[in-house]
């Protein structure tokens, strides 16, 4: 039977993201220097771990520039789209490389998404996994400065609703579900739908 795997923010052929750095650190947030040098690498990762008939959710900004659409026929896998805000250009142009494309997805009482949804919007999901924070993870809120009404968050609680799968936390390649799903649980996060809706 295919293995279902979870990916987010590729960004294939952006040379910026080669530089982007952790805010509190400096340090940079992925080992290449060089574009070509990431997807090469990528891209090995990549088809190393998905069989040509497993299925790939890809949860967003898969490349910065058109040109560089061409990498996913390079890809194993049966690819899915889930939209990021990075992902612009026409769905033709994505249809050429993804079965289906979406906004969102349910997935075992889960929904899968590229921004991470508002708490209020997470419903009967128990757990929301999304891609766009790269390094970073949604934290729990833990009161509001009542004079500016900014919410106060956690500096060191991850929001156990919460599982970002941008690459930067799945070692640069897809993430086999079963494993999303392990760390959702070791992070205290309840799988699949609650409240007793299905």
């Amino acid at each position: 039977m295919p293995a279902v795997f979870l990916v987010s923010d590729t960004h294939f052929g952006h040379a910026g993201v080669c530089r982007f750095t952790h805010g509190d650190t400096g340090v940079k947030i992925r080992p290449w220097t060089d574009p070509d040098e990431m997807d090469e690498a990528m891209v090995k990762l990549w088809n190393e771990r998905v069989g040509k008939n497993d299925k790939v959710y890809h949860l967003g900004d898969v490349v910065m520039k058109r040109k560089n659409l061409g990498i996913m026929r390079r890809l194993n896998g049966d690819k899915v789209l889930i939209r990021g805000n990075h992902d612009i250009f026409k769905d033709d142009e994505y249809r050429e490389h993804f079965r289906e494309l979406r906004a969102y997805h349910v997935l075992n009482g889960m929904i899968l998404s590229h921004i991470p949804l508002h708490p209020s919007n997470l419903g009967r999901f128990g757990v929301n996994i999304h891609g766009h924070l790269h390094t970073n993870r949604v934290m729990k809120a833990k009161g509001i400065n009542y004079p500016t009404g900014e919410i106060i968050y956690s500096e060191t609680e991850i929001d156990p609703r919460y599982h970002c799968v941008c690459v930067e936390q799945t070692d640069f390649t897809p993430i086999l579900f079963e494993d999303v799903i392990k760390r959702i649980e070791a992070q205290g996060g309840k799988v699949g739908f609650h409240n007793g809706n299905q």
